[in-house]
């Protein structure tokens, strides 16, 4: 009869083991991400404009005497860097969900959404778009981190430029990567 009870027992707590429970639900406060939307027309701008204060720095090339840096999910600082000991703002070359930028020649090369722009940079202060491939790079319709709630995207909202960490309170943030 022991040895029965110790076999059932046994039985019982492995069994306990196996036991699938349905998901918690969402804390009532917890992290994620909500995507930040814009219109294709936005997108598409790339202007120069005045200076602007650095805040998410990139990639920094130095082209002659100038330094291009970049701003994470904005565009390129353009800086005068004849006096290394004292770089000049000279303008901020704004161009909607930029990530990575490069130089060759005269030619500054970014990313603006899907798309890879030329920008011809033989006069820094005067930057122009010379060249858009379409749709080289995947769209962004997921935050750039791993393991984290989000918003799910809306397409009727426009096309993601960026994302923004906030605080789930209304359970908005239904989606996982």
């Amino acid at each position: 009869m022991k040895k029965l009870l110790s076999y059932l027992s046994l039985a019982l707590l492995a069994s306990s083991c196996f036991k699938l429970d349905s998901p918690p639900d969402f804390p009532i406060t917890s992290e994620g991400y909500r995507p930040i939307y814009a219109n294709a027309d936005e997108i598409d701008k790339v202007v120069i404009t005045t200076p602007q204060p650095l805040k998410s720095p990139g990639k920094i090339y130095i082209k002659d005497q100038f330094l291009f840096v970049n701003e994470l999910g904005k565009g390129v600082h353009i800086f005068d860097n004849k006096d290394p000991k004292s770089p000049k703002k000279i303008a901020f070359l704004q161009i909607p969900s930029n990530v990575d930028i490069a130089i060759r020649g005269d030619i500054l090369y970014a990313d603006n959404l899907k798309d890879l722009i030329s920008i011809n940079i033989s006069k820094p202060s005067e930057a122009k778009l010379v060249h858009r491939l379409k749709d080289v790079f995947e769209s962004q319709d997921y935050p750039p981190v791993t393991n984290v709630r989000f918003e799910c995207v809306d397409s009727n909202k426009g096309v993601v430029i960026g994302w923004e960490k906030v605080l789930n309170v209304d359970y908005t943030l239904k989606c996982y990567r």
